[in-house]
Formats: structure tokens, C-alpha cells, sequence
């Protein structure tokens, strides 16, 4: 299908949409369900999307869709029907039944079904509906600032440490990855090599999350909103001196898991704009510059002196302004 909207393009001049390609479905002998190749047919149609909106908006790099190799494309998706459980047993349509192991009960209306390959090991995905949790009172706020020397530090003082868990498996990654080169291109022995080194990278997002789990877990049971930094970590990990130590912290994942959790438990996650919160003081409103070495706050002018990070995470909780409220903080209108 790919092919088709490049040459339709290149011979006519004409651009297909994913309408035009799904009737041709019906005339080709694919051997799978329905659905999975129309849901193949969204992925082709969002990536082209997705180029068309790069180019509009003067991008660089616009990345027009490509061919991948077999090894590149790990999951296929029913998105409405051709799957359901029972006794135990995941049945799919033009697959069979297959043997499944359910780590919790699935809660509300099952949508879709994704099958998904990593490595060795085979998973099912299930998107669920799911009622909105009746909103409760907030009583409880805090500020969290995310870091590196530790993952988060919160308004009122207290420090969730940061794992660092891409250290604790580098000598593992290094050995695997030398092993890997080793092996011949396309022998057998490398393709075992792969499998193992997809293993120690999945045992690294598995204990990473796990963590990070833990403590979105922390922060949704003892507070009732919860105040993060609105950052652009695409453009933060373009400094290759930090680039890997903030994607083995994985702000985003734990700013994404805290919300969905404080969603469920009626409370709420804000961002707001992290310009200044760790130059400004946070007792006077004071602004200075700071190096990224200097790690104790030290005010010129109120002379208050405390954790650069514990610093940033009181304005980050000062800095919010609720939808209601007509004017904005002092601290705000300084940042």
C-alpha cells in the first residue's frame, strides 16, 4: 500500500487515502482478519499525516514514510472485533486460541486487542473504557520538581531517589553489545545474540517502570493534586552531556503515569511553565543566575538558603493559578 500512494503520486500526480486503499482489501488474498489489515491500512494513513503536518510546519527533518524491515514492525491490532477470552484462553480470529497468563482482571469495556512481540516473548495489550472517577476535594497540594541526582524533589522537602537503572545494567548492555558484533550477519548465532540483548534491554524498561510506578503511586495516595514542570524534554536531550542520564530518569514517563493514577483516585496532575524556577527565589521572588554545578540556593537579596531543588519545587507549586482565579500570583507576573 505504500508502494500504490508512491506511485500514484510519481506516474499521476494523485495522493491515495486510507478510503481508497481499503476497498482494494476486499480483492487481495491477505489470509488474516479484516480489521488487522485495515487497521494496518490507519497506521500507513497516520504516518502520512503526520509527514504532511511536518512539512506544513517548515520542519527539518519531515520523514517521509518508509519500507522497514520484517524485524521493525512487532504488533498487529484488532480494533473492534475478532478477539475474546475465555476459559482462560485469548481466541483470535484467523489465529486460533491461544494460552494466556493475565497479570489483573480486566476493568470496563474492552475497544481493542494488540498483539505485541518483544524479543522472545510474545504480549496482549487491551484498551479498556473505563466510567470518570468522580472528582474529589483538594486538600491536599504539592510541587514536584523532576531531576537527575534525584528523580523528584517535592515542595515539601521530601526526595524520591533517582534508580539510575541504566547504570546498574550498563557492564551487561556492553558485553552483550560487544558479543553482538561479533557474530556474522545473518547467522543464526547472531539472531540468538539479538534475542539476548533485547532481554537485558526489556529487564531495564521492566525495572525502570516498576520504579516509576512506585512512586507515581507515592505521590497520587498522598496528595490530591499534584504540580509538574511543563517541559519540552525533546529539546532537553538535545545536550548529548545530559541526553542519556534523562532518558534513563524518564520525566515523562513518571509525569504520565502520575496523572493516569490521580485520575482513577479523583485527584489531578498541572503543568506549568518551568521558565526561572530554579534562579528564582522563592520566599522574595529574587532572580539570579546559576550554573547547573551549584546545588544550595542562596538568596542575595532575602538571604534564604536551601536545596536548589526544593527551591524550584515551591515555585513550581506557587507558580499554578487555578482556571477560576481573575489575576495572577506575584510570583507568576516575576516569572
Amino acid at each position: 500500500m505504500l508502494e500504490d500512494r508512491k506511485n500514484a503520486y510519481d506516474r499521476c500526480g494523485v495522493g491515495l487515502n486510507y478510503n481508497q486503499q481499503a476497498g482494494q482489501l476486499k480483492y487481495l488474498n491477505l489470509g488474516i482478519y479484516s480489521q488487522v489489515a485495515q487497521d494496518v491500512l490507519r497506521r500507513l494513513d497516520k504516518a502520512f499525516q503526520n509527514f504532511f503536518r511536518r512539512v506544513k510546519n517548515g520542519e527539518k527533518k519531515a520523514g517521509y514514510p518508509r519500507f522497514q524491515g520484517k524485524n521493525r514492525y512487532d504488533s498487529f491490532t484488532y480494533p473492534q472485533t475478532g478477539f475474546k477470552i475465555k476459559d482462560g484462553k485469548l481466541h483470535l480470529s484467523k489465529i486460533g486460541a491461544i494460552r494466556i497468563f493475565r497479570h489483573r482482571e480486566i476493568e470496563g469495556k474492552i475497544k481493542t486487542c494488540t498483539i505485541k512481540q518483544e524479543g522472545d516473548q510474545w504480549y496482549v495489550c487491551f484498551s479498556v473504557e473505563l466510567l470518570d472517577s468522580e472528582k474529589k476535594e483538594i486538600k491536599t497540594s504539592v510541587g514536584v520538581d523532576v531531576g537527575i541526582n534525584t528523580l523528584a524533589t517535592l515542595s515539601d522537602g521530601t526526595e524520591i531517589e533517582n534508580p539510575k537503572t541504566l547504570n546498574k545494567y550498563d557492564s551487561k548492555l556492553r558485553k552483550a553489545h560487544r558479543c553482538l558484533s561479533r557474530k556474522k550477519k545473518g547467522s543464526s548465532n547472531r539472531n540468538k545474540q539479538k534475542i539476548v540483548l533485547a532481554g537485558i534491554y526489556r529487564k531495564v524498561r521492566n525495572a525502570r517502570k516498576d520504579y516509576l510506578h512506585k512512586a507515581s503511586r507515592i505521590l497520587t495516595d498522598a496528595y490530591d493534586q499534584i504540580i509538574f514542570e511543563d517541559l519540552q524534554i525533546k529539546n532537553m536531550v538535545k545536550n548529548h552531556h545530559l541526553a542519556r542520564s534523562i532518558h534513563d530518569a524518564s520525566w515523562g514517563m513518571l509525569i504520565s503515569l502520575t496523572t493516569y493514577k490521580a485520575e482513577e483516585a479523583g485527584g489531578i496532575v498541572e503543568l506549568v511553565n518551568p521558565r526561572n524556577t530554579s534562579k528564582q527565589c522563592s520566599v522574595c521572588g529574587c532572580i539570579q543566575s546559576m550554573p547547573l554545578s551549584q546545588r544550595t540556593y542562596r538568596c542575595p537579596d532575602c538571604g534564604a538558603v536551601m536545596g536548589r531543588d526544593h527551591n524550584a519545587a515551591i515555585n513550581i507549586k506557587n507558580r499554578y493559578v487555578p482556571t477560576d482565579c481573575g489575576e495572577l500570583t506575584p510570583v507568576e507576573l516575576v516569572a
